[in-house]
């Protein structure tokens, strides 16, 4: 399974380990991932994510999974997640319709 959030698309990066000496070895910085249950209020379902921590954050700042997932461009988030988009986008046009 790759270390990528589903909904930042945040991943992993590459540096170095300094030493007293300046000596520089690789090191891989990895996102703290989360296993979350996240709910969608206009679906009335939870989605199981693997999210960052900061992306959690992000998503409780803008209101929830609806109004983050309805605001982030479809680049950033994994296939599961554009499939939760595509189905509130489908729910908002229905009840538009209503």
């Amino acid at each position: 399974m790759s270390r990528i959030c589903e909904l930042t698309g945040k991943g992993r990066q590459v540096g170095h380990n300094v030493s007293h000496a300046n000596n520089k070895t690789k090191k891989v910085f990895l996102p703290n991932l989360q296993n979350v249950t996240l709910m969608s209020e206009k679906l009335d379902r939870s989605f199981k994510f693997r999210v960052s921590t900061q992306g959690l954050r992000s998503v409780e700042h803008n209101g929830g999974l609806d109004n983050w997932l309805l605001k982030t461009r479809d680049e950033k988030l994994s296939a599961r997640a554009l499939k939760v988009k595509r189905e509130l986008k489908k729910a908002e046009k229905q009840a538009e319709a209503a």
